[in-house]
């Protein structure tokens, strides 16, 4: 049985905007890393140019169409693994990438994923780092996180920290949408960059 902290099917089985908004300050939990976000993103799937899903059900995105509390990983730019979080009612393809968070757990064993990194802020800056971060990988495709037992999202402490939003970091397709949402001023949260119409960039 899950711990009781974990969040239930029910909170990732809405509307995306709002399950993303809700996510900041949640903890993601792999072995004994733990990541409070700070930073994500909202795909919506066939409503969203940005989206891998956009056109439909592919052997790739078939995990977005399924219930909703499961991860979606993906690999891009033929180097990195990045996490989504899908979310809505079953037979919708809407997720949520997990951006950056903060190291709340762990400490030294996400160091031991990213031996190069000095500055524990940015162990889990950017998707592909807070994977590596959390130890996740593309095994991971589809693990229920509200089953779990091996990742898990727990709710995080109550915060008053304001949340932002602006437009997502590195897409073309739908880029003037302010779908991205973050904890202000948090040291954490990665830098923007806009994306190029030669690329569809971190699209879900």
């Amino acid at each position: 049985m899950a711990p009781s902290d974990t969040l239930r099917r029910s909170f990732f089985d809405r509307p995306v905007l709002q399950v993303a908004a809700d996510l900041l300050g949640a903890v993601v939990v792999h072995g004994p890393v733990a990541v409070r976000l700070t930073e994500v993103e909202a795909y919506d799937g066939a409503n969203d140019p940005a989206s891998h899903a956009y056109r439909g059900l592919t052997p790739r995105t078939r995990v977005m169409f399924g219930p909703p509390g499961h991860l979606y990983v993906y690999f891009t730019y033929g180097m990195h693994h990045c996490a989504n979080l899908v979310c809505g009612p079953d037979g919708t393809a809407a997720a949520v990438l997990l951006r950056a968070g903060e190291v709340v757990a762990g400490l030294d064993v996400a160091r031991s994923h990213r031996p190069a990194v000095t500055r524990d802020a940015a162990l889990a800056r950017g998707p592909a780092n807070l994977v590596r971060a959390l130890g996740l990988g593309p095994e991971h495709n589809g693990a229920d996180v509200v089953a779990g037992p091996e990742v898990r999202v727990r709710r995080g402490d109550p915060s008053t920290t304001e949340i932002r939003t602006g437009p997502r970091v590195g897409v073309s397709a739908g880029a003037t949408r302010p779908w991205r949402f973050w904890l202000a001023d948090d040291p954490t949260v990665s830098a923007y960059r806009a994306g190029t119409r030669k690329q569809r960039g971190n699209a879900r």
